[in-house]
């Protein structure tokens, strides 16, 4: 395996506030703490250390015990939860929700990037135990973005009613998944694996958070990965005052309205909060909770409370409140030893709106990491695009700019009229002194005259450009089906493609690979050829 890299801006593919926060510029230092560099990690470590009680320590061992007693856990593993009962022991935490056999392949990167940076870190702070985190988003609902995965240029779709809370949700329906997935994995040994893999998460649990967490065990427990279930009543506990916080006072709602009125002058809103930022679960319910007219009610039903009551509920079932996108962060801080997050773009993004509401709870904000991104190339492809004298920085041109690009190339007739237009303009400003020193009123004349020579040549441009790609259209088909390949439906292939078209091919050596290869500080896009 070789690999290069490229910088997140040259690949067109992450947002202004990205690129801006991986340049580190002035405009975003409000919003986050410490920025992701390795000495950084010292404060944040002496920051959490202080606010960490120690029987929020035991309360998580002791929950992820009982979520890891029917699972087949590595002894590292069982070290790593053991260790977070240590006062010198912390988090790397990444979250995803449960997508149907992991979803998109930036589902292992995401995990690969928080077991790297621990095992940084360990190395770094030798004095320190650093553990890696996958939080699963077991109370989300979003059921469309979560049930189904590509795989070869096919959608395998899971279709079903969905209410309530994600990790609740039965696994009725996915033997017939299994079935028509099977057929398309073929015949070898890494299709054996993958069927195996399958069935043992899907067909012999009885919901999904279970599922799921086999699933990440099974793909990562090598690597001593702790998947926590934050749905949890133990776990709801530690955070009740919080809840009750939010219930009574909507402090996230005024700190993070006030936070958008200064990010919004240079970049867009993630999300926006609500007055109070709670959902309540119960069997098939998942609303948001509301405060009108001096009474809680719970959005589309008819259950509602006084203030005396739900706070009385509150204690009594903990486990009922859960925290949206807003709260959701925050939840994560107040359980966890955690020191740092690492998610895709439009996470972080989200995050740089919770900055101040930390601080008015009195919270150590976590240093705020983007994942590793990567995109993987055959061999066959690698070769592909060397003999099409394609580069990495020409693939990941927006579709039609590509062609075009590759078409001037390859064609014999030269298309590209910019010193054309660039005589053209030349001409031109003698044109405008003439016009000064005559006659000032022919200045609009001689601008317009100006725009339509200009336009006339642009359009000659696109026509013979058209016409040039018909004559070479097999040479446009070849490249445009090879870019096709690496960005599917033109987007990255880390957001569309499953891992198991790649675990097909290189089996058991795909995630040793990706942890050798990706670098979680280095702050680069990376292309890997296997």
């Amino acid at each position: 395996m070789s690999s290069e890299r490229i910088s997140f801006k040259k690949t067109g593919y992450f947002s202004s506030l990205i690129c801006d926060y991986l340049e580190e510029k002035s405009e975003l230092k409000a919003f986050y703490h410490h920025f992701p560099k390795i000495e950084n990690f010292e404060n944040q470590i002496k920051e959490k250390q202080i606010s960490v009680q120690e029987q929020s320590r035991i309360v998580l061992v002791d929950s992820l015990k009982q979520q890891y007693k029917d699972i087949d856990a590595s002894d590292l593993t069982h070290q790593n939860i053991d260790a977070l009962k240590q006062e010198n022991t912390f988090t790397i935490t990444t979250g995803h929700q449960l997508n149907l056999f992991t979803g998109p392949l930036y589902f292992l990167y995401k995990i690969v990037s928080a077991i790297n940076l621990s095992k940084e870190l360990n190395e770094t702070y030798p004095s320190y135990n650093f553990v890696p985190v996958y939080w699963m988003a077991t109370e989300d609902h979003d059921f469309d973005e979560i049930n189904y995965f590509n795989f070869k240029g096919k959608k395998v779709q899971w279709n079903r009613e969905s209410q309530g809370a994600a990790g609740e949700l039965s696994l009725e329906g996915l033997e017939d998944i299994f079935k028509l997935y099977s057929k398309e994995l073929g015949v070898s040994k890494n299709a054996d694996y993958l069927r195996d893999l399958f069935s043992r998460a899907y067909l012999n649990h009885t919901n999904l958070a279970d599922a799921t967490r086999y699933l990440a065990n099974e793909l990562f427990k090598d690597y001593g990965l702790v998947i926590i279930d934050a749905n949890d009543t133990n776990l709801k506990k530690q955070f009740a005052p919080f809840i009750e916080d939010e219930l009574l006072h909507q402090k996230s709602f005024k700190s993070v309205l006030e936070t958008n009125k200064d990010l919004s002058k240079a970049y867009d809103i993630q999300v926006n909060p609500r007055e109070i930022n709670l959902f309540y679960l119960k069997e098939n319910l998942r609303e948001r909770i509301l405060f009108e007219d001096d009474i809680f009610k719970v959005n589309n039903t008819n259950i509602s409370w006084s203030k005396s009551e739900i706070l009385k509920h509150l204690r009594e079932v903990p486990e009922r409140f859960s925290p949206n996108v807003i709260m959701r962060p925050l939840y994560q801080e107040v359980i966890l030893p955690n020191l740092c997050y690492i998610g895709g773009g439009g996470e972080l993004a989200y995050w740089f709106q919770l900055k101040q509401f930390f601080n008015t709870v009195h919270v150590p904000f976590p240093i705020l990491l983007l994942r590793n991104s990567a995109l993987i190339k055959t061999k066959q492809q690698s070769d592909k695009l060397k003999k099409l004298n394609i580069s990495n920085a020409d693939i990941f041109l927006k579709r039609d700019a590509f062609i075009n690009k590759k078409v001037r190339e390859i064609s014999n007739i030269n298309i590209d009229f910019s010193s054309q237009k660039e005589h053209l303009e030349v001409q031109f400003k003698t044109l405008f002194k003439l016009a000064e020193q005559t006659d000032k009123s022919f200045l609009g004349a001689v601008k317009a005259q100006e725009v339509k020579q200009l336009k006339g040549i642009e359009n000659l441009e696109k026509r013979l450009l058209k016409a040039q790609k018909k004559t070479l259209a097999d040479q446009v088909s070849r490249i445009t089906e090879l870019q096709e390949q690496l960005f599917p439906g033109q987007s990255l292939q880390e957001r569309n493609t499953n891992f198991s078209e790649f675990y097909l091919e290189y089996g058991e050596r795909l995630i040793p690979n990706l942890i050798k290869n990706l670098e979680p500080l280095k702050g680069e896009f990376l292309i890997l050829n296997l």
